[in-house]
């Protein structure tokens, strides 16, 4: 339905328009060969209590004094109760609130006005023609409203990003970090480490251009590789630490893994409050890797169950049983499950020598795998018995049955899931995209370049270099094509 209407919309917006020649100020009508004035349904599809219609353009005025004829503008910034009429029949619409943005205070920073009407379609349709009928004003494109605010200064790429990031947010994880990058934190991070190049490639300049005089101090070019240093360190640091960023965004992947009726998919059919996997007592009911998105303490996390590991079985379970093995060398976080009443069986203790031990030692490079030790069905073992599992590394007990373990089981989860995705409460601004993932590389390139070269010239080119991968992050110097990439994800009305 809201696609036929779109579709009417359009139509009517594309439909012959009377040529009105008038200026911007005053009447609020717009002047001959001013750019468009778009509208578009911004709140959410559907019947509702409440739909927000909006615009942004010069002729925002002219549209605004269109529908609410004969009255006035109403103040800026000030919600007014108005009658809604349609500008070419009279015919009424609604009685809503409308407010009236003028330019440049505005999102756009454009001349803007939101109409507040009541949220059945019907009502909404005739708004929506309405506007399309006056001249000067055609339907928004998906992300529009928003690309003009930042083609008006009013938001750095990064901050657009955030936006976007804060629309798709599922979890409070992401919500947190995604309003830090829309409050700009990570541009004034990229501000600050430019104003350092900046400061650095003068000093360069300022040897090349009078280093021969007597005037400039010989310390001007070791203030600049100081400077340059400590940024190298910084950038670093960042590029490290940039995907739990990603992660953050996107989610961690955490895998759940152990022998054949462990209580594998028991244990994602809880965490995911929902029934992904078949349960069964029969061994290998699991043959192909299930994914499911969960909400884990907050985070964002892709939860994956696996074939139960063991030899043996037939050709196809052995498929299963490769593709876990894959899986689990791609986790962010293994979910290591075995069956507490039956430790001593050589599946569990192959899986804790082959799995478990080989998480913890990591790779030849040092790096391990996070891993979380959970023994399942802890309702099978005797009440006020001794630990089943003295010499076992740290786990934790846990009924899928009755639910027994799951608090302490979750948090441990938010914990573990923390340290891979990072926390948006605290500490500098992460990097949740390739594309300043890139950058920041890109300019730590240009930065050991400068180290290296001993020719001058080439030094300070190297500077602007790396300056300009920084400018990038934030929105300057970027190509069309990448633009269209960020904003094409954006729904239409915002």
């Amino acid at each position: 339905m809201w696609r036929g209407l779109w579709t009417l919309v359009t139509r009517a917006a594309r439909g012959p328009r009377s040529p009105r020649p008038c200026t911007r100020q005053g009447s609020g009508v717009p002047a001959a060969g001013a750019g468009a004035t778009i509208f578009a349904l911004s709140s959410g599809q559907g019947r509702c209590g409440i739909a927000v219609i909006r615009t942004s353009g010069p002729a925002s005025g002219h549209a605004l004094r269109s529908l609410t004829a004969p009255r006035d503008l109403p103040p800026a910034r000030s919600a007014c109760l108005r009658l809604l009429s349609h500008p070419r029949s009279g015919e009424p619409l609604d009685r809503a609130l409308v407010l009236w943005f003028p330019g440049p205070q505005s999102f756009t920073g454009e001349d803007c006005a939101e109409f507040h009407v009541h949220g059945g379609p019907a009502v909404v349709s005739g708004v929506l023609q309405a506007l399309g009928s006056v001249p000067g004003l055609r339907p928004a494109e998906a992300g529009e409203f928003t690309r003009r605010a930042f083609a008006h200064g009013k938001l750095s790429l990064t901050e657009v990003e955030g936006l976007a990031d804060l629309i798709h947010a599922e979890t409070e994880a992401q919500r947190r970090q995604a309003l830090r990058q829309l409050g700009g934190e990570l541009g004034h991070l990229c501000h600050g480490w430019a104003k350092t190049l900046t400061k650095a490639l003068a000093h360069v300049e300022a040897y090349i251009d009078f280093g021969e005089d007597d005037n400039l101090e010989e310390s001007v070019l070791e203030r600049a590789n100081s400077e340059v240093r400590e940024l190298e360190l910084a950038l670093g640091a960042h590029l490290r630490d940039a995907r739990r960023g990603q992660r953050l965004r996107s989610g961690a992947h955490v895998v759940v893994a152990g022998p054949p009726n462990a209580g594998k998919s028991s244990l994602v059919n809880l965490l995911s409050r929902k029934p992904v996997s078949i349960v069964s007592p029969e061994p290998g009911t699991t043959r192909d890797v299930l994914e499911t998105p969960v909400d884990l303490g907050g985070f964002p996390a892709l939860l994956s169950d696996t074939a139960g590991l063991r030899e043996g079985a037939g050709p196809v379970e052995q498929e299963g049983v490769r593709r876990a093995r894959e899986r689990l060398e791609q986790a962010d976080l293994i979910l290591a499950v075995l069956d507490a009443s039956e430790l001593a069986s050589p599946s569990s203790r192959n899986f804790l020598d082959t799995i478990v031990a080989l998480a913890g030692a990591g790779s030849p490079s040092g790096n391990s795998q996070r891993l979380l030790l959970v023994l399942n069905k802890s309702d099978l073992l005797p009440p006020g018995g001794p630990d089943p599992s003295p010499n076992l590394p740290p786990h934790l007990l846990l009924s899928c049955l009755t639910g027994e373990g799951l608090d302490g089981l979750l948090e441990a989860l938010r914990k573990e899931l923390a340290e891979v995705c990072g926390d948006p409460s605290t500490g500098p601004p992460l990097l949740t995209r390739a594309r300043h993932q890139h950058h920041l590389q890109g300019c730590l390139d240009a930065l050991r370049h400068y180290a290296q070269t001993r020719d001058l010239a080439l030094a300070a080119e190297a500077l602007r270099l790396a300056r300009g991968h920084l400018a990038r992050i934030t929105g300057g110097g970027g190509t069309e094509e990448i633009l269209d990439v960020i904003f094409r994800d954006f729904c239409v009305g915002k």
